[in-house]
């Protein structure tokens, strides 16, 4: 994992793109951490531990991290952890941080770019702004599916979106999401020449990781059972909150995209011939993903492309 951080932002420095991935622990300044814990954060995370006071000062700490976060994310990500997550009990809070920009391979048309209607989840239709063009892309088709990969500029990324064939698949396309099924589709991408329609959309969005987290069994992490005791060498420390939030920009040009997540710890007191037409005119998944090393950056699903309020 840390080798893959390393790397991202050795190459996202490049004029071909942007792309920042930091990490970042704040732990109360009185509070004893092991040194094997933070060499390992460091070297494996490039993350550090940086001491704020919790006890004395919960909204002046929630304000460094904050701040340090809407840096990171060039002001997309804005009040990750909100007022009341933190308090005097709060022993350490994690962060991660991604940032990315880049411009599409074959960009789209703005003259080409036209109102048109998008299904949404209850049947009803909206219009909104459709990009469109004709061009070779990486095309699949399985499982009542298509899946297209649209490179961005240095071929190093792409974005690549899962559109169900019916306009209602939406739903059974997500239980069929396994690592699997994914990897799977990914390898049957051929290029070939492509009709493509997708919407321009910006989305923000954040949310509790706690039920996702616990439905994956790490429900005990979240109680006074939690075993922590390689941070501190003692069984104190227990999950509180893990919150996620995620900004992302599609237009003709190409993409901006930012996600942070911050975990808050506290002590323990309780293909056929035909030329395909891609038309994502409903509900579909996208994600940007890391070509070299397949690592997914960020992950998605577009229910409703119109600007939000």
């Amino acid at each position: 994992f840390g080798r893959i951080i390393r790397d991202l932002n050795a190459r996202g420095g490049t004029d071909a793109y942007e792309l920042r991935v930091a990490n970042a622990l704040w732990g109360q300044q009185d509070f004893a951490f092991l040194d094997a814990f933070a060499r390992l954060v460091e070297t494996e995370y490039g993350g550090h531990i940086r001491n704020v006071d919790f006890v004395a000062a919960a909204e002046k700490a929630r304000g460094t991290i904050n701040t340090w976060v809407e840096e990171q994310t060039n002001g997309k990500i804005k009040d990750l952890i909100s007022q009341g997550a933190i308090g005097p009990m709060t022993r350490l809070v994690l962060t991660n941080a991604i940032y990315f920009k880049g411009n599409w391979a074959r960009q789209f048309d703005e003259d080409r770019t036209q109102d048109a209607p998008f299904t949404l989840l209850d049947a009803s239709k909206v219009q909104v702004p459709m990009m469109n063009q004709k061009a070779r892309f990486g095309y699949a088709e399985a499982d009542g599916l298509q899946v297209l990969q649209l490179p961005y500029v240095g071929d190093e990324l792409s974005m690549v979106i899962l559109l169900p064939r019916a306009t209602d698949g939406i739903g059974q396309l997500e239980q069929q999401l396994t690592a699997g099924n994914l990897a799977r589709w990914l390898d049957d991408l051929r290029e070939r020449e492509v009709f493509v329609s997708i919407p321009k959309f910006k989305t923000t969005s954040k949310f509790s990781l706690e039920s996702v987290l616990r439905s994956m069994g790490m429900g005990q992490a979240f109680t006074g059972a939690a075993d922590f005791s390689g941070m501190t060498g003692r069984r104190d420390l227990f999950i509180s909150a893990v919150i996620h939030q995620a900004y992302v920009d599609v237009n003709e040009e190409g993409t901006e995209a930012a996600a942070a997540t911050g975990v808050v710890m506290k002590l323990t007191s309780a293909m056929p011939d035909r030329t395909p037409v891609f038309q994502a005119d409903h509900p579909f998944l996208f994600m940007i993903r890391d070509n070299a090393s397949g690592s997914i950056l960020f992950f998605g699903r577009v229910s409703d492309p119109r600007p939000q309020d």
